[in-house]
């Protein structure tokens, strides 16, 4: 068992550091889209970038003990590719469709498809206030994306760019509370991202989605910045310190904790993109919001007892109901 202080203090203070810096992310991406970058030209330097800044940390961390990556080489090659690859594409493709915001609420949805999924699979059938969650989610997601009502519909591409990031979301929290492979987190982080790195270089030279970029200036906030500064902020913020944060965080909360913490990334993504690139979302879809996270919350209380009544700890619950970031 964790012990709770000083982890928890300090688990929490990094976990909602690691919020802020992911958060980030999608508003910094849709400066750039809006000056003529696609997704994967973000991706590329962002992940390239975060790589390039831990690996020197990350072979000191190692102290020589080369057989650890040998040892965790699965591990490695899906935390780079199913916990940063997809949901970083992912994202970066939503919001050039939707608000950030919307964007990010979809992705939290990972515990209900989960949810859904096991029941089909498996016929573990959800309890009441994880059914009760999954109404209050998918009714605030109707209203988040104004599916009803005068508001502009959605782009149906922006929901399935989501939907991807929203099972890569789930795959990062079950990689990243993974405490007993013996990697350092900076060095898990910067192998995943060294991973990620050679597997989108590879997607762009086989040109399987398309890659754009463009020298001209970025403008947040009416502010006009050149175009390498928030590379740089996505590259060293919101890639290699985000997820050596995101890691430590997880491990000394735990993944269901770690999870839960973890929303507080929606709440600064919508300050930030409102503050900097002007998008607010209306009443109607702040109280979405609301509901998507409530819901999400009750998914998540209602898995920590199984069907019998037996108490379970957040350790031994299904790893897949314990993600959402």
């Amino acid at each position: 068992m964790r012990p709770k202080y000083p982890s928890f203090g300090w688990g929490l203070s990094i976990a909602l550091l690691s919020a802020f810096f992911f958060g980030m992310s999608g508003t910094l991406a849709a400066g750039l889209l809006k000056a003529g970058w696609s997704p994967l030209g973000i991706v590329v330097p962002r992940v390239g970038i975060g790589a390039a800044v831990m690996v020197v940390p990350a072979v000191i961390a190692l102290r020589g003990r080369w057989r650890l990556l040998l040892r965790n080489w699965r591990l490695l090659l899906g935390y780079g590719l199913f916990g940063i690859t997809v949901p970083q594409l992912g994202h970066f493709s939503a919001v050039q469709y939707l608000q950030v915001a919307q964007a990010l609420l979809i992705q939290y949805l990972a515990p209900l498809a989960i949810v859904i999924w096991l029941w089909i699979r498996r016929g573990e059938r959800p309890g009441r206030r994880t059914v009760l969650g999954s109404v209050l989610a998918m009714g605030g997601l109707v209203l988040v994306l104004q599916v009803l009502g005068a508001g502009p519909a959605f782009d149906i591409r922006g929901l399935i760019w989501s939907l991807v990031a929203m099972v890569g979301n789930a795959a990062y929290f079950v990689y990243s509370s993974d405490d007993t492979s013996g990697l350092p987190p900076i060095v898990l982080a910067a192998g995943g991202c060294l991973v990620a790195t050679i597997v989108l270089c590879l997607v762009a030279l086989l040109q399987l989605l398309p890659v754009a970029t463009a020298s001209v200036a970025v403008a947040y906030a009416g502010l006009e910045v050149p175009w390498w500064l928030p590379l740089v902020f996505l590259g060293v913020l919101s890639s290699a310190a985000s997820y050596v944060t995101g890691i430590m965080g997880a491990r000394l909360l735990g993944t269901r904790l770690a999870s839960f913490v973890g929303l507080s990334e929606v709440l600064f993504a919508i300050i930030l993109a409102a503050l900097l690139v002007g998008q607010m979302l209306t009443v109607a879809q702040m109280l979405g919001g609301v509901l998507v996270l409530a819901g999400v919350v009750l998914v998540k209380l209602g898995e920590t007892t199984r069907r019998d009544g037996e108490p379970v700890s957040a350790e031994s619950s299904a790893p897949g109901l314990e993600t959402a970031r």
